[in-house]
């Protein structure tokens, strides 16, 4: 499916750097400083409309909302979890939604956010795809939701946002250009200011992006959506491995290191008697040491989804696999599971509710990809 007309354009006010709000507001005969004014007032102090930004004037604040409008997400759903977890079912300015996941951890808060409204990369085991891709989202409407993340946050007992990572619904690196905007956006000082080594990019393996990305030379951490040690068993669970197998997909891993730095970390979902068992666990250690680079593989249990024909592996199981992978010298740990309580794994939420709403959505057939790997 094409993306709708204009959702989509960088030059929409929420996508803009700092700069380019100067530039803009230098066309109207304002001095630079009112462009950082508009983008710390809409980040930091979370201005919904003009009318927000208490430090223009009236006039300003009228002339720039007839020429450049913008609208925030809503909220439209919350749920808190037992263990802190808060997941946000966020509704866009065309009625599409979206997720974003607040995760408590000893170093503070980390946000979870969606890339596209839906997937098309078509993982077997994941609630996204199940509904299909709707469109990208441009890069304002991502930095939205780590704003509405900060928002929710703020009652007491919250703290600051201290990493973003891109984990939620859809593919960041089939949305490129957006998903790189959004990056510089939040690295920006007027607004959250933060480091790039706070941002986490999962991939479920783009290969030629994953080259581009490590071109940007941003120190950005790349966590590539592994899930299997060998060809035949990845392509059962994850689509895209048909055109970037494991023999393309491991020296860009490898060429990300090289160039930013940033060791590279593997996620590995934990699937009952699909790929827990001692063999594959050699197989992946087999898989890791033929490609030297400093990497983390990070076991995830497996939140279940209804509609997926698979079961969570036992806990014990997923120790002893993280035990014979750290034998092997291989930094290995297991995620802590969060938000089970609340459907926090990536598009349970949003899932549940479309397919209330709009049941016809619903993915029929498998996703294709064409030479470049694009989703179609």
């Amino acid at each position: 499916m094409s993306d709708r007309k204009g959702v989509n354009d960088l030059d929409q006010p929420l996508s803009w750097l700092p700069e380019t709000w100067a530039e803009t507001l230098g066309t109207l005969g304002e001095p630079s400083y009112r462009g950082r004014q508009a983008f710390e007032w809409i980040w930091r102090h979370d201005a919904r409309t003009y009318d927000d930004i208490a430090v223009w004037p009236k006039g300003l604040r009228a002339r720039m909302a007839e020429r450049y409008p913008f609208r925030r997400v809503d909220e439209e759903r919350v749920r808190r979890g037992a263990d802190g977890t808060t997941k946000l079912l966020l509704r866009l300015a065309d009625g599409e939604r979206v997720e974003t996941v607040l995760l408590p951890h000893d170093y503070g808060t980390s946000v979870c956010v969606s890339s596209q409204v839906g997937c098309n990369m078509g993982c077997t085991f994941c609630a996204s795809g199940i509904l299909g891709r709707v469109r990208n989202l441009n890069a304002g409407e991502i930095m939205d939701q780590v704003a509405a993340a900060a928002a929710a946050n703020r009652a007491p007992g919250g703290g600051p946002v201290r990493r973003v990572d891109l984990m939620g619904i859809g593919e960041p690196l089939d949305n490129y250009d957006h998903v790189l905007r959004f990056c510089r956006l939040v690295h920006a000082a007027p607004g959250f200011n933060l480091s790039y080594r706070h941002i986490t990019l999962s991939t479920s393996g783009v290969v030629p992006a994953i080259y581009r990305l490590a071109d940007e030379q941003l120190a950005i951490t790349l966590a590539v959506s592994l899930h299997a040690p060998n060809d035949a068993l990845r392509q059962r669970l994850m689509p895209i491995n048909r055109a970037y197998p494991l023999a393309k997909l491991m020296p860009a891993a490898r060429y990300y290191f090289e160039t930013t730095g940033r060791r590279v970390s593997f996620e590995y979902a934990m699937l009952a008697d699909v790929n827990d068992d001692p063999g594959t666990a050699r197989e992946l250690v087999d898989l890791l040491t033929a490609t030297p680079m400093p990497c983390h593989v990070n076991l995830i249990p497996w939140n279940p989804v209804p509609e997926q024909a698979y079961e969570p592996s036992p806990m014990a199981r997923v120790r002893s696999f993280r035990d014979l992978v750290q034998q092997h010298g291989i930094s290995c740990t297991i995620r802590r599971e969060l938000g089970q309580d609340i459907d926090a794994a990536c598009g349970q939420l949003r899932h549940r509710e479309e397919a209330d709403r709009r049941p016809s959505r619903i993915r029929r057939n498998p996703p294709r990809f064409g030479a470049e790997g694009q989703s179609g």
